[in-house]
């Protein structure tokens, strides 16, 4: 399957959306905004219908290439797969924070 966007082009399309915003919230602004591609839009629509708290639910719902640009290390994207996500969210849009280690070494 190819994909025409990336995670970084979903959310700067989102800059100006007031969250909690609903999926078509969601979509008729990226529709108006000037970073907003067909794409883009496309891919909003295909979102589950939902209300999202910020702009990082909405790139984890956001079907994408899953190495695009979610700078994720292995030990993150092992972290995907052993965790739950919504229901029908590919394991590579789960929610995974730095372990511990990385953390400490970012500081």
């Amino acid at each position: 399957m190819a994909y025409g966007t990336s995670a970084r082009e979903v959310v700067n399309a989102l800059k100006d959306v007031d969250f909690p915003a609903t999926k078509d919230e969601l979509v008729e602004a990226a529709s108006k905004a000037s970073g907003g591609s067909e794409e883009v839009v496309a891919a909003l629509r295909a979102i589950p219908p939902d209300e999202y708290a910020n702009k990082e639910e909405v790139a984890r719902s956001v079907r994408v290439d899953p190495a695009s640009d979610l700078g994720l290390s292995p030990a993150q994207r092992a972290e995907q797969a052993r965790k739950g996500g919504r229901p029908g969210q590919s394991q590579h849009l789960r929610d995974a924070p730095k372990p511990p280690i990385e953390e400490e070494l970012d500081r």
